[in-house]
């Protein structure tokens, strides 16, 4: 099914093949290899699970539509030419001939342009992490998506009905910073799923320490799909991102935070306020030139990642839901 890939709304804007109206374009390409059945694996959360009814166009909030491969590759090519795309980004599903696929659409985007190409996948073996790389993808993203192995095996491991295991990724990921190099790979953390506070930060600490960065997700509720319940609460959302950000940065670390009563950064009171009315922390975060707009909020409601710089009314509102104001 080469012929087609599915792509995400906001790219299809940017590609001038759909009309939305929205306050922020997508920077990345946000692509998926196309199979029109569902996923061998069963992730409790996901539209494309073997277990789901939900709409398989969905990748948590976002709409994915297949379209015909070559004219979105050939106008992607156009688009980062022309400043408006950084980056493409392709997700993938496990089914039959996935990698042949991959390996296909890496080619195609390599022959139209020179964007840099992110591959999120599951364990596929070091062999084939060399391939990737060898035909030009420059990161690899393996999500994890639940911050413990009790989470994962519940939600996306042998209890949900899936192949997966935690041992598995996490050697996974080890294994594509030996391919990659330090700060080339990165995963996905769902925040909402059950996990604490520590649990979410202990583990975005022990990756940075690998060279690993971690891409936060407020949970989504998607119809129709096995896991129910709702997204996280926006101040514990928050804390997450702005402790993540001072432990990607260098700035703090785990073992010098604290959650009980007023949270404690690890910083200075200056240069925890200098950082937070920077508003990096509360921007969208993953490979370079990611923003993923929407993907986890609808346009209006509660804003988790930010797709773009915030204004004055942005930075007040999260103070206020950091519990700073």
């Amino acid at each position: 099914m080469r012929d087609k890939l599915r792509v995400s709304m906001g790219t299809l804007k940017v590609l001038g093949l759909e009309l939305l109206s929205t306050d922020a374009d997508t920077t990345t390409a946000y692509l998926q290899t196309y199979h029109p059945a569902k996923c061998r694996a069963n992730c409790l959360f996901c539209a494309q699970a073997r277990g789901s009814s939900a709409d398989l166009t969905y990748i948590a909030r976002g709409v994915y539509p297949p379209r015909d491969t070559e004219s979105v590759v050939s106008r992607i090519g156009v688009a980062y030419e022309h400043g408006l795309l950084e980056r493409a980004c392709i997700q993938t599903m496990n089914y039959p001939d996935l990698l042949d696929d991959l390996m296909f659409l890496v080619d195609r985007l390599g022959n139209k342009s020179d964007i840099p190409v992110s591959v999120s996948v599951f364990p596929v073996g070091v062999d084939n992490l060399r391939r990737l790389k060898n035909a030009g993808v420059d990161r690899i993203v393996v999500p994890l998506d639940a911050a413990t192995p009790k989470l994962f095996d519940r939600i996306k491991g042998a209890s949900s009905g899936s192949p997966y295991s935690w041992d598995t990724h996490r050697i996974f990921l080890d294994k594509a910073v030996e391919v990659f190099g330090s700060g080339k790979v990165g995963t996905h953390l769902i925040i909402g799923l059950g996990e604490s506070v520590d649990e979410a930060l202990g583990l975005i600490d022990e990756l940075a320490g690998e060279g690993i960065y971690t891409a936060l997700f407020a949970y989504t509720p998607i119809e129709k799909t096995q896991l129910g319940g709702g997204p996280p609460d926006i101040r514990v959302y928050r804390i997450i991102q702005l402790a993540s950000y001072l432990i990607e940065q260098g700035i703090s670390s785990f073992d010098k935070m604290s959650y009980s009563g007023e949270p404690d950064y690890g910083v200075s009171d200056r240069l925890l306020d200098e950082i937070v009315s920077s508003g990096a922390p509360f921007r969208t975060r993953g490979c370079p030139g990611c923003n993923r707009p929407y993907s986890t909020e609808k346009p209006g409601g509660v804003c988790y990642n930010y797709p773009r710089r915030l204004g004055k009314r942005d930075l007040d509102l999260v103070l206020e839901q950091l519990g700073l104001r």
